[in-house]
């Protein structure tokens, strides 16, 4: 986010900014879910109440997000865990997995 100088509080304008960068992030099914409406590339905030809610529900789907790919990583570590348990260490599949492994 830009600099605010001595002043601590969030302007509109850096809510904005926040808000356009985390929604840059999400997927876009998960943009669709926080139902925001664009103009021009642009959010509509009308008040710093509003901008402030519309940051926070943002916020709380991003983390949302982020907490659903730890999951998806958990769950790939375990299934690759169990892959690796059962395969012949020295097997072609073996040299695939210890490849990208080091990738």
């Amino acid at each position: 986010m830009s600099g605010r100088g001595s002043s601590s509080r969030i302007t509109d304008e850096e809510i904005n900014e926040l808000v356009t960068k985390l929604q840059s992030l999400l997927p876009e099914s998960r943009r669709r879910n926080i139902g925001r409406q664009l103009h021009g590339g642009r959010f509509l905030l009308v008040s710093h109440v509003g901008a402030q809610a519309s940051a926070s529900k943002l916020l709380k789907e991003t983390c949302s997000y982020i907490k659903s790919l730890h999951r998806d990583v958990d769950d790939l570590s375990d299934r690759l865990s169990a892959l690796m348990a059962t395969m012949d260490a020295n097997s072609p599949q073996a040299d695939i997995i210890r490849s990208l492994l080091r990738s």
